[in-house]
């Protein structure tokens, strides 16, 4: 079968690769669409990362480059392995790509996203989503309703990256949140924000992005830093009253600086965008508006409520998706566009049934 692997830093390839088998407590999935991640393009420009470097195999899966990318993806059910009673052939479902040791408790309450050694499936080893076929353990698997478009299913795993962030964050109906940045995980996380009765402010110097976070109604007001003081312009939004909730997801220290200056005392600042390099707080600000400033990786135990807004109709993947590729155009048509032109694409997602 087809699969994308990753060598080295630049250095990824279609290639041909044996299926994979379906041992017994996993789940044969037939992968329709896989959206390319930051992660992804990262290692891509920057890695070895999360990718386990040749000759030093991830403590878990015991894997090391070359590895099969992609993490972000749907499918449907093709074989179920021995004891695996509660997934159907032919259902529909999308994975928590995690990597976590057998021994680590994922019930409700258990923080397994931040157990030793964790990692990803299609970074870490375990197969990928660029690929056409993969085994999962079942506890990753989530069924998903048929009348889902299995596109727009792939956008689950992003998704629950923003309803991790939101539920770190304490926010309620009702409260106004400032957004930072409004690339793909800013507008998702916009988007379950809304779905939660949120009034949502966000900061954003693209055009073409200012359009999608209107246009995709994720966003109540758009505010280009360029263009107005972006604390003064919050402040009249909110009465003088500030955000209640911040949300920083560009990366950007003068973003960060303005989150703070623009939420209320006592208001919660969720860090949601990997920093690859480091950054500074006014911990005088910090300390003298009583504010709570959070991390937040990845979910836990979030993909079941995501899963359950989308059904409900109350998120529209729709229109974050602005490219559908085939895997043999991974490398032209998706790292190269979101690399060079990457405020024109939200979520590019890749099929490997696609010529």
């Amino acid at each position: 079968m087809k699969a994308a692997r990753f060598y080295d830093r630049g250095d990824i390839r279609i290639e041909d690769i044996p299926e994979p088998v379906v041992a017994p407590g996993t789940v044969g999935v037939k992968v329709a669409w896989c959206g390319i991640c930051g992660t992804d393009l990262h290692e891509f420009m920057e890695g070895p990362i999360f990718i386990p470097p040749c000759g030093h195999p991830h403590p878990i899966s015991g894997e090391s480059a070359p590895i099969t990318m992609g993490h972000e993806f749907s499918g449907v059910v093709y074989a179920v392995g021995e004891g695996v009673d509660d997934i159907e052939i032919g259902q529909h479902v999308v994975v928590e790509p995690y990597i976590i040791a057998d021994d680590v408790p994922t019930s409700v309450g258990d923080h397994y996203h931040l157990s030793k050694d964790m990692n990803f499936i299609g970074l870490g080893g375990h197969g990928g989503g660029l690929s056409e076929k993969i085994a999962v353990k079942r506890r990753w698997v989530h069924p998903i309703a048929n009348h889902i478009p299995l596109d727009q299913a792939a956008l689950i795993e992003p998704l629950s990256v923003g309803h991790h962030a939101f539920v770190r964050s304490g926010a309620q109906a009702g409260d106004v949140a400032l957004i930072g940045g409004a690339g793909p995980i800013g507008l998702l996380l916009g988007a379950i924000l809304k779905a939660k009765g949120l009034t949502i402010i966000m900061t954003e110097l693209s055009a073409k992005r200012k359009e999608k976070a209107l246009s995709s109604g994720v966003a109540d007001y758009v505010l280009d830093p360029s263009e107005v003081d972006v604390v003064d312009a919050v402040k009249k939004l909110t009465q003088d009253k500030g955000a209640d909730v911040a949300f920083e997801c560009s990366s950007v220290n003068k973003v960060l600086d303005q989150l703070v200056d623009a939420i209320k005392p006592t208001g919660v600042i969720v860090i949601v965008s990997i920093w690859s390099h480091p950054a500074s707080v006014n911990v005088h600000s910090v300390v003298m508006k009583e504010l709570d400033v959070r991390g937040t990786i990845a979910y836990c135990n979030d993909h079941q409520e995501t899963i359950k807004l989308v059904e409900a109709g109350k998120i529209d993947l729709e229109p974050f998706i602005t490219q559908r590729i085939g895997l043999n155009d991974l490398i032209s048509k998706g790292f190269e566009t979101l690399i060079h032109n990457n405020e024109s694409a939200v979520k590019i997602i890749v099929s490997p049934d696609l010529n």
